[in-house]
């Protein structure tokens, strides 16, 4: 890890722990809670969490220190610019994974990990199949105007993001098979739901979270978040990638120290 990065992680967590000590970091907790809308039973399991030991800080400090755009919150109420495009972008080549088309790119440090994540996989006899990765904000919007020509608005908007709200924009998501409601139990489905996080893949929207989400089941559609934010998500979250993204966005927004 690069000395800068090690510093900046050994600040944020200081500056909690601190604030922890001080009695400021339960009111910020508190507050940000309340504001990321989380269910009452998470809340009291995170407040548990963090009041036992500094894991719950220590853990909130290393995601933080991260790429911010590993947990930058995309969703129906945050979008992206219209003008933003990752980089460095990668085009996906097969080996240890195949691709539905040609043309398809991901964030370098995301097709990476699908790499290795493939291979992992492989080794179990599961070979996945990469179908739709990075989209530009005007590719998406054809996406969407598709969509809705095809099925009508409402239809549309609870499977379909419109432009500059959509984590492909990100250029760390990807959909994985068949894209269909059938990928849940393929192989590479079941292998994924079993085995993404420790790669530091999560999936974006699961089973009974529309209200949460703002989209129905896409048992295919996995975001890269990275290992130590995968973790976080599992380990506290109860591997709702929403409600660990909105949490961190609601620290920064209420400026806590780091």
């Amino acid at each position: 890890m690069a000395a800068g990065k090690t510093a900046g992680m050994a600040a944020g967590r200081d500056s909690l722990e601190a604030a922890e000590s001080g009695g400021e970091f339960a009111a910020q907790l508190s507050v940000v809670m309340r504001n990321a809308q989380l269910p009452s039973a998470l809340s009291q399991k995170i407040q548990a969490a963090s009041a036992l030991n500094s894991a719950f800080i220590t853990d909130l400090s290393a995601c933080l220190a991260q790429d911010r755009h590993l947990w930058e919150l995309v969703d129906k109420q945050h979008p992206l610019p219209a003008d933003y495009v990752p980089s460095p972008l990668v085009t996906l080549t097969e080996g240890a994974y195949q691709v539905s088309r040609a043309g398809l790119t991901l964030r370098r440090d995301a097709a990476e990990s699908l790499a290795e994540m493939a291979t992992a996989a492989r080794g179990g006899g599961v070979t996945l199949i990469a179908s739709s990765a990075y989209r530009s904000y005007r590719y998406q919007e054809e996406v969407y105007n598709r969509n809705v020509r095809e099925m009508g608005r409402e239809a549309a908007d609870r499977e379909s993001a419109r432009p500059g709200l959509s984590q492909h924009q990100t250029g760390l998501a990807l959909d994985f098979g068949s894209i269909d409601d059938s990928f849940a139990q393929t192989a590479a489905g079941r292998w994924l739901s079993a085995n993404a996080a420790r790669f530091g893949w999560s999936l974006s929207f699961p089973n009974g979270y529309e209200a949460v989400t703002g989209y129905r089941w896409e048992s295919w559609h996995y975001r890269y978040v990275g290992k130590e934010i995968a973790a976080f998500i599992d380990n506290y979250f109860d591997g709702i990638q929403q409600y660990a993204l909105r949490f961190m966005y609601e620290w920064e927004q209420v400026k806590a120290p780091r």
